[in-house]
């Protein structure tokens, strides 16, 4: 799929309601995954791989959600704003957003519709794992892990995040070595680069922060109602 066949899907899903751009809420997890067909929830790790100290989260979902709708989750915990690539990998399969006008290859691999398939359909077992790829230039991959299968309960919300730590990089700061440059600078005001980085940034930026219960307002917000842990 080309960067202008992407960017063409994605302003139609955005017109559609089935994808956010900056303005516009996340598709509602609520009602595609009713609760009489939730059988149990995943508590799934999600670790942003090559980091150190480790920026993750832990969350909990229901075992029906898709990897188009667990994309939509991991958007908002991790702190990105969806304005890349995706993919998630399994082995030798990969799952992205198919373009019926286009051959769906995604870097010469087959590319499988993320949202026909479920996660519970993948991470079979506790420790299972699969990578979620996002932003092919700057190549962010986390590695989602299957921790548990607890039955349902429906005074969880669900999607929801119980516990993370540290910030999201900021967007196109240039991957991993980007980001270690950028704090190396940032930490140092006498640094000849520091002012520069500090006007792009454009806010302050901490990225030690997080705060779990603000990710879950927002998942309660942008994906749909649901019980506050």
């Amino acid at each position: 799929m080309s960067e202008a066949a992407f960017i063409k899907l994605k302003s139609q899903r955005v017109l559609s309601g089935t994808v956010p751009n900056n303005e516009s809420k996340h598709i509602p997890i609520g009602g595609i995954m009713s609760k009489s067909q939730q059988q149990s929830i995943l508590q799934l790790k999600v670790t942003l791989c090559q980091i150190k100290p480790p920026i993750w989260r832990r969350i909990l979902v229901p075992d029906n959600i898709t990897l188009g709708q667990l994309h939509d989750v991991l958007q908002i915990v991790m702190g990105w704003t969806d304005s890349h690539f995706h993919q998630f990998v399994l082995g030798r399969e990969v799952y992205g957003v198919p373009d019926e006008d286009e051959d769906n290859f995604m870097f010469g691999t087959p590319l499988k519709d993320e949202n026909k398939e479920r996660v519970s359909s993948l991470l079979l077992k506790e420790k299972d794992s699969l990578t979620y790829e996002y932003d092919f230039g700057d190549g962010w991959q986390h590695k989602v892990t299957l921790e548990k299968i607890i039955p349902y309960d429906s005074s969880i919300q669900l999607p929801s995040c119980i516990k993370g730590k540290r910030a999201c990089p900021p967007e196109d700061c240039g991957g991993v070595w980007g980001y270690v440059e950028l704090l190396e600078i940032m930490s140092d005001k006498s640094h000849p680069e520091y002012n520069e980085r500090l006007e792009w940034l454009e806010t302050d930026f901490a990225p030690e922060y997080f705060d779990h219960a603000e990710v879950n307002a927002q998942l309660l917000m942008e994906i749909g109602p649901g019980t506050l842990r």
